[in-house]
């Protein structure tokens, strides 16, 4: 009986040293984890701090994310740190001239005008896949700004829609989101748009603004992209036809903003709108929140678009409302919780064909 038992109990042994090995390093593991993230909140370097409280104050919904390890005082000191000055004055249309370009220069200026204009003869777009240390998306170039304008939900004050459904409806080539919305929440339907909207030469809706900088986003009538702090009927009188208001404004006349730290929104899903002095219409688009692309912040987004050639650009809502759709099929990667990961939005930026 002695001889039939003695192995049994030597493989118990075994088997309990390796469950208490496993215990000990899972631990090990788990309290080096711990001590690192408190480093990175606590610590001397303030770069993964000033990420977490303007990421996380941003977004609305999650600002409890940032009040959980920090006071008051100490995320208001962040935030005036980080934050952005938006160049003075409005839009000169007189410096925009729309061209014409044949598509098959010999030479470019740099990589950037290439990937613009290379080949763009009989397009109405190109997509420019854009891609950077922590971020991945979209550059769409529009040949023609009189095929840009604002599409909004059927149910404006009642309720927003998918931007594929709008798409499909308007029958449009491209289309993004637009700008902001009252959202008290944080999970509202995307029915009431705030700040001016102007959709084809209409006034459409006219709530309190989002109070994020910039103002006016808008196309006049000979198809120039103005940015102004106007009210709705200043901008008619300016012959806008299509707008939104939202911010902040990115590069006004060719001079981009002053940003401080991050600017202030942290690194999120973004969405934005330019036009270079040509003519040429620039829907950016990046994903976040996601493992192959954190985000991006607004000293990316300016770079981008300065980089493309962009005379005057503008930050349009962002985070889960960020959506781009080209031929009805969505194309970036939304993280709202919907279905495809899409919000109900009241306001788009829609191509029509």
């Amino acid at each position: 009986m002695f001889f039939k038992f003695k192995p049994k109990k030597r493989k118990n042994s075994k088997k309990k040293n390796k469950n208490k090995k496993l215990i000990i390093t899972l631990s090990s593991i788990i309290v080096a984890l711990f001590a690192s993230f408190a480093f990175l909140l606590y610590g001397p370097y303030d770069g993964f701090r000033n990420f977490w409280i303007t990421s996380a104050m941003t977004t609305m919904s999650h600002q409890w994310l940032a009040k959980m390890f920090y006071s008051e005082k100490e995320i208001m000191k962040v935030l005036e740190s980080n934050g952005i000055v938006e160049p003075s004055g409005s839009t000169d249309t007189d410096l925009i001239k729309v061209k014409k370009y044949s598509g098959n220069a010999r030479f470019y200026k740099n990589k950037y005008e290439e990937d613009i204009l290379k080949d763009s003869e009989g397009k109405d777009y190109k997509v420019i896949p854009i891609k950077g240390s922590k971020y991945q998306g979209y550059l769409v170039a529009i040949y023609d700004p009189s095929k840009v304008y604002v599409a909004t939900t059927n149910y404006l004050r009642v309720r927003g829609e998918a931007i594929t459904t709008v798409a499909k409806r308007e029958n449009a080539l491209v289309a993004i989101n637009g700008g902001g919305f009252y959202d008290p929440d944080w999970n509202s339907n995307g029915a009431l748009p705030h700040g001016v909207v102007i959709s084809k030469g209409k006034l459409v809706s006219n709530y309190q603004k989002a109070n994020v900088g910039g103002g006016v986003v808008g196309f006049t009538n000979d198809n120039k992209l103005v940015l102004g702090k106007w009210t709705a009927e200043e901008a008619l009188k300016r012959g806008v036809r299509d707008a939104v208001d939202f911010g902040p404004f990115l590069i006004v006349n060719g001079k981009s903003s002053f940003v401080k730290g991050n600017g202030g929104w942290g690194i999120a899903p973004r969405t934005a709108i330019a036009q270079r002095k040509d003519g040429i219409v620039l829907f950016l688009i990046i994903n976040g929140r996601i493992a192959s692309s954190i985000g991006a912040d607004m000293v990316d987004l300016c770079e981008i678009l300065e980089n493309y050639g962009a005379y005057n650009a503008a930050n349009m809502d962002g985070g889960s409302s960020t959506e781009l759709v080209i031929n009805n099929k969505i194309i970036n990667h939304p993280v709202a919780a919907g279905k495809n990961g899409l919000r109900d939005l009241p306001t788009f930026w829609m191509v029509r064909r």
